[in-house]
């Protein structure tokens, strides 16, 4: 079982809660956390659980951030809108930094997810249960 964040920007929210229906099989058996609207938006559609933090620009897109600083969020999903100007686009792309420096995979839209979660489908996760078994600092 991993942990997984799902946000998605407004214009992207549709195809989050049509990807969540879509893989609802896979995602059932891992913990969920998301963004405001989107966690809720999820939940209405499916039988899926999301642990719900902040709407992403009040805060939620840090709160991840703080999971994947400290290790413990192993997949992102994040439909980012490429075409609209976002007015927490600091705090994304923190998140997203965050993600590089702790080698945590991040889908920015459906394609990339898809193909991330038909690798947790297969297994292919697996490797994150030996960073949380080991959780090394980072040597700075």
């Amino acid at each position: 079982m991993i942990d997984i964040a799902l946000i998605a920007h407004d214009r992207k929210k549709d195809e989050m809660v049509n990807f969540a229906i879509a893989y609802e099989h896979v995602l059932k058996h891992h913990r969920l956390y998301g963004t405001g609207t989107t966690g809720q938006r999820i939940m209405d559609s499916t039988s899926l659980t999301v642990h719900r933090f902040m709407s992403g620009p009040l805060g939620g897109d840090q709160q991840i951030g703080a999971r994947v600083a400290e290790n413990t969020m192993d997949l992102i999903l994040f439909f980012r809108d490429p075409l609209m100007a976002q007015p927490h686009e600091p705090d994304i792309i923190a998140l997203l930094r965050l993600c590089d420096v702790q080698g945590i995979p991040v889908a920015t839209n459906v394609a990339t997810g898809e193909l991330l979660v038909k690798a947790l489908e297969r297994g292919d996760f697996a490797w994150r249960e030996l960073v949380h078994k080991y959780k090394p600092g980072i040597e700075g």
